[in-house]
């Protein structure tokens, strides 16, 4: 990323609540009471609302919520042919220790595209934001092999695992093509499966499965790359780590410490946007190897329950992770969405704009705006720079 980009100072992560019109329109569709035209109308009605809502609270980067989608990582890999799905080799948790099992998918067939996946939702996006920078959120490659490890696709399919990479990397390498040729200038990668390699335990699972934990880190590091690689000029990408949000559980737990290096130092991307909202995402001593020209959004706040977080406490906890790393370097965020499947976690609509509001105004608090260098966003050589043709809404 040029020098001259913004730095974003206060983000939304990706996915919001979907709003009861919207799921009644879907289940009504879903008996057959509705068309699809109906469902789309209720959507884009939606989306237009929530964008609004965050350019109101002064974000100067915004998503549509991932309403049009099932889930963060199904709605991708519906969008190919060749997937179906299986039993996840890992499992959700809650405080009380009890598991959940889910479905994720395997490579039955070659896999390839049906059309656009993300292409639409950012083309709607652009419809709505009259001054915000849409970003487009995708899963990371990981999702697709890590979750089931070498049984992710069908040896009789693909005898030779980089095979199954390199048709995946074609997938995102197309993506991002469309996505630039339409305007979009951010991209972000939502990452579970190398923040779940943070823990210990999950480390100590894979390698019972017959898997090197540390060369899974490398390879997934190293798909990451290949895609960054192929990103079309003046895109800024950025790498969400998580590990795990499904209605308020998680997959894993330890510190970024096991992965700093090679993953601040190993993965190209612009920003990383860093869980931090509970002590199993450990202190922020990893991001001293955050290399310089990067960026760190913190995600400081939950979106996996109701409390709201003090705001005297996240301006401390910013100023403790600005001894690491400079204060200019950072920014605010949720850890998470809030709704990563359809159903969304468990908490009231007010309460996630509450959180919403409260990132808003800390980020604010700290650096002067939640923006603060966007008030000349569009410098020469910035990868905010607009393409050729009129410059809308700051996006399309």
């Amino acid at each position: 990323m040029p020098a001259s980009a913004p730095a974003l100072r206060a983000e939304v992560i990706g996915s919001l609540l979907r709003p009861r019109a919207l799921k009644e329109a879907v289940a009504a569709h879903t008996r057959g009471a509705l068309s699809r035209a109906e469902v789309d109308a209720v959507l884009a009605r939606e989306v237009a609302r929530v964008i609004a809502r965050q350019e109101a609270l002064g974000f100067r980067v915004v998503t549509d919520g991932e309403f049009g989608r099932t889930s963060w990582f199904g709605f991708f890999f519906e969008g190919m042919q060749g997937f179906r799905l299986a039993p996840s080799l890992f499992q959700f948790k809650d405080a009380m220790g009890q598991a959940f099992p889910w479905q994720t998918c395997m490579a039955a067939e070659p896999i390839a595209r049906r059309g656009p996946i993300t292409l639409p939702e950012y083309e709607r996006a652009c419809r709505y934001a009259q001054a915000a920078l849409v970003k487009v959120t995708m899963p990371a490659p990981s999702a697709f092999h890590f979750f089931r490890l070498d049984a992710a696709a069908d040896p009789a399919v693909y005898p030779d695992r980089q095979g199954y990479f390199r048709d995946l990397v074609g997938v995102y390498a197309s993506e991002l093509r469309e996505l630039a040729a339409a305007g979009c200038r951010y991209v972000q990668f939502d990452e579970v499966p190398l923040a779940m390699l943070c823990d210990p335990s999950v480390r100590e699972q894979a390698a019972g499965q017959g898997a090197d934990p540390y060369a899974l880190l490398d390879t997934y590091i190293g798909l990451i790359a290949q895609i960054c690689a192929q990103r079309p000029p003046g895109m800024r990408l950025g790498l969400h780590l998580c590990r795990g949000n499904f209605r308020g559980r998680w997959m894993a737990a330890g510190g970024y410490e096991p992965v700093a290096d090679r993953l601040f130092n190993g993965v190209p991307v612009d920003v990383f946007l860093l869980e931090y909202d509970s002590e199993r995402a450990g202190d922020f001593t990893p991001l001293r190897f955050v290399p310089a020209g990067k960026q760190v959004v913190l995600g400081l706040l939950s979106s996996k329950f109701e409390r709201l977080e003090d705001e005297a406490d996240l301006v401390r906890r910013i100023e403790a992770a600005g001894r690491v790393l400079p204060l200019e370097r950072l920014g605010l965020s949720t850890q998470c969405g809030f709704a990563s499947v359809a159903g969304g976690n468990e908490l009231p609509e007010a309460a996630q704009w509450a959180k919403l509001e409260r990132v808003a105004r800390t980020a604010a608090r700290v650096w002067g705006t939640s923006g603060e260098a966007f008030s000349h966003p569009l410098v020469a050589g910035s990868a905010f720079a607009p393409p050729e043709g009129p410059w809308r809404g700051g996006n399309c």
